[in-house]
């Protein structure tokens, strides 16, 4: 609540996101926890918000390289598959977020232990690759909640 009694206005954030697909059909997330609430983990694409001055595709990029040490082009990311608009508590505040997704497909990648060092962070605790049918039987949250979906629409031949 803010000091006049209101519902404080959540925070606008844009952000992208990368769906990162192995030879396997298999997405690369990680799995994250608000330093506010740490019992609550959750599991997420790649991604993040953008910097100032920076497009969704560049953001995209940099935060693939910065999470897996993978590097690839904005431009080979391409248009983005699907835009959300969300909103979220994270570390005591509100945020309302609109994402975009971006897909890019590799037939395997491994983090490597200086980038795993330099993404466990106060709220990265680990990362792993998922099938639709792991996702699709996990009790664990993960998001976005139409990943699934996602999923499926790029794997469809």
């Amino acid at each position: 609540m803010g000091t006049s009694g209101t519902v404080d206005e959540p925070i606008p954030r844009r952000a992208a996101r990368v769906i990162l697909i192995d030879a396997d059909d298999r997405v690369l997330l990680l799995r994250m926890f608000d330093p506010a609430r740490p019992d609550f983990r959750y599991w997420v694409t790649i991604g993040g918000g953008l910097e100032p001055g920076e497009t969704p595709a560049q953001a995209a990029a940099r935060e693939l390289r910065e999470e897996t040490g993978l590097v690839s082009a904005p431009v080979d990311l391409g248009e983005p598959l699907w835009r959300q608009t969300t909103e979220f508590p994270f570390d005591g505040r509100w945020y309302r977020q609109v994402q975009d997704f971006f897909g890019l497909r590799v037939d395997s990648w491994t983090i490597s232990a200086q980038t795993e060092a330099a993404i466990l962070s106060e709220s990265v605790d680990g990362h792993r690759w998922w099938s639709v049918a792991e996702l699709a039987a996990t009790p664990e949250r993960y998001y976005p909640d139409e990943l699934i979906d996602l999923l499926n629409g790029i794997l469809e031949p």
